[in-house]
């Protein structure tokens, strides 16, 4: 295989680079665009300085447009937008997904505890993805499935190629996305499970800028 050409310049010789090894992921076509890597990330700085497919812009608070917003606005990929499920959950987050395809988003993720009946709403006001979490194998995938979930967003910490596994033998079609872990062998196990596209949680901006700073003071 030729080697492929590079340019990084110099300002931007540092950016974040996802592992690698997640493009042997098949990935997921949404839109004409292949996804592979998604980053997990709401830091605006973080989101625009690495080279990942996506993001998954979710959070431990209320979803807020106008943090949607300024992560849509600031990222150079497409854009899945956390609209709720849990503590936010019926006709609020109908509208807040109906507002985040407004504001550009590739898709929308909905939270574990999302009812069906609400996923049904949420299809029938939206024209992009529904993303549904699952977390464990106890979860009622069938009628999440069955109301209109479009991908699978699978997050059970360490046991995530366990459940990737059982859930891509009941699902041999449906899409996933899942949390590959901190190496190398964690994201390659969680691929080869049957996970589509890989979420990468990047180092803070605290420890990027941290490492910077141990740079700067042996200069002195």
């Amino acid at each position: 295989m030729k080697e492929i050409p590079k340019y990084s310049g110099t300002l931007r010789s540092h950016s974040l680079n996802v592992p690698e090894c997640i493009n042997t992921a098949t990935g997921i076509i949404i839109f004409g665009r292949k996804i592979r890597s998604v980053v997990f990330s709401t830091d605006v700085a973080i989101i625009k300085n690495i080279n990942s497919d996506a993001v998954i812009a979710v959070y431990p608070f209320t979803p807020q447009p106008s943090i949607s917003q300024a992560i849509i606005n600031v990222s150079d990929a497409p854009v899945f937008v956390g609209v709720g499920g849990g503590l936010t959950s019926g006709e609020r987050a109908v509208r807040l997904a109906w507002e985040a395809e407004n504001q550009g988003a590739y898709g929308v993720v909905v939270n574990a505890p999302i009812s069906p009946d609400i996923i049904e709403s949420i299809k029938e006001h939206i024209d992009i993805p529904v993303i549904v979490t699952v977390v464990s194998e106890k979860q009622d995938v069938d009628s999440r499935i069955s109301a209109g979930a479009d991908i699978l967003n699978i997050s059970a910490a360490a046991k995530t190629p366990e459940l990737v596994s059982f859930i891509r033998s009941k699902y041999p079609g449906i899409p996933i996305i899942a949390t590959g872990g901190p190496t190398n062998d964690s994201i390659i196990k969680t691929i080869q499970a049957g996970a589509n596209a890989i979420t990468y949680t990047p180092p803070s901006n605290g420890d990027i800028f941290a490492k910077s700073m141990e740079k700067y003071r042996g200069q002195f």
